[in-house]
């Protein structure tokens, strides 16, 4: 580079990130951190805990932009077999907390399933690179085996949310492989019919929520409480909303878990109907980045890999935003670089900066 070259410019090698994602991430971020100050202002030492996720959610993105993703290609069966192990772990003598039996205790209690929504992605899209371009049944059975041995691992557990997350993660991966649109529609169909089957497999707790989300009136005070002041907090913004920290629903207490899972409530009732639409615009402008990312790819491995992690982007958003207003069921899905929390938030990272390795491989 020559001496007229932009700072900037002399430092991207160096910082390794896309400029147009990191910017986007990083308004997600505060937006959310600023909503966090007020939504958990009786939960003391909360927000500086975020900005200390914050920051290592942003190192592990950097840390996985500076990876070629030729070296995730190489460690994502291992990666993947150790993630197997760990669930397999867990089911054997796992830590249980409130029911569920999802973590081990490696010093500190850890929970396996969450790395496997890295891990399962970059399995089947190793695995679909490994087929060279391969479309026979064989391969698409063999690659839905790979992903149902770990999806069953966490719904043993029991922990819905994550095995639908890493079940999507997998199923947009094989989507992006060729998959025929006939054998999905088959799939559709073939899942309608099993909808009885599946509800008598189902715990008591999942059972009430989907009863909840299609009544949610029929008990306001009890199961339908949470999501009742969560759209009554969306309701009350108005177009503009009640202005930052002036929000009663979550000032007050009276939404559940405001800082966490319905942290979109708080949100929309302090910056009303147009912060809302902003905020659906910036993940909308990172949904599209991604997928631009994804198609400008050097290989099949990164352009699977990439399309996956992108789409379940867009999974957490809308289905964390769909729970609290009344569109899906309540899981447990956070908003991504939102919400309260570290594990999802450095999963994410993550996620973002393995996007960024691609992109910074497809200008090499």
């Amino acid at each position: 580079m020559n001496g007229n070259t932009p700072f900037w410019r002399r430092l991207q090698p160096v910082l390794a990130v896309d400029g147009p994602m990191l910017a986007i991430v990083a308004l997600l971020m505060s937006a959310g951190l600023l909503t966090l100050f007020s939504a958990s202002a009786d939960f003391p030492g909360r927000f500086e805990l975020q900005l200390r996720n914050v920051l290592t959610a942003l190192l592990l993105m950097w840390g996985a932009a500076n990876i070629p993703p030729q070296a995730l290609m190489r460690h994502a069966a291992p990666l993947y077999g150790m993630g197997v192990a760990l669930l397999t772990a867990v089911f054997l003598f796992g830590v249980t907390k409130k029911g569920s039996t999802r973590w081990l205790h490696i010093g500190h209690d850890f929970q396996p399933s969450e790395m496997m929504k890295i891990a399962m992605p970059m399995m089947l899209a190793w695995f679909f690179h490994r087929a060279d371009g391969a479309r026979g049944w064989q391969v698409f059975v063999a690659a839905a085996m790979l992903l149902a041995i770990p999806v069953g691992l966490i719904a043993k557990q029991p922990d819905f949310g994550t095995a639908m997350l890493v079940l999507a993660a997998g199923f947009y991966v094989i989507v992006l492989a060729g998959l025929s649109w006939r054998v999905l529609a088959a799939l559709g169909v073939c899942g309608a019919a099993a909808v009885p089957l599946v509800w008598q497999l189902l715990h008591d707790f999942q059972r009430q929520r989907v009863l909840t989300f299609l009544d949610p009136g029929a008990d306001p005070m009890g199961k339908g409480f949470q999501i009742t002041q969560a759209m009554t907090a969306i309701g009350s913004g108005g177009m503009t909303g009640r202005g930052w920290m002036d929000g009663t629903q979550g000032r007050l207490g009276f939404i559940p878990e405001r800082s966490t899972d319905f942290i979109f409530s708080v949100f929309a009732e302090e910056f009303g109907l147009l912060g809302g639409i902003v905020l659906l615009l910036l993940y909308s402008l990172l949904i599209a980045r991604g997928l631009q990312i994804a198609a400008g790819a050097t290989t099949r491995f990164s352009r699977l890999l990439g399309g996956a992690i992108t789409m379940i982007l867009f999974t957490y958003a809308f289905i964390n935003i769909g729970m609290v207003c009344g569109v899906v069921p309540v899981v447990g899905v956070p908003l991504p670089f939102f919400s309260y929390g570290g594990t999802a938030l450095g999963t994410l990272g993550l996620g973002c900066g393995i996007l960024m390795g691609i992109r910074r491989q497809s200008l090499a």
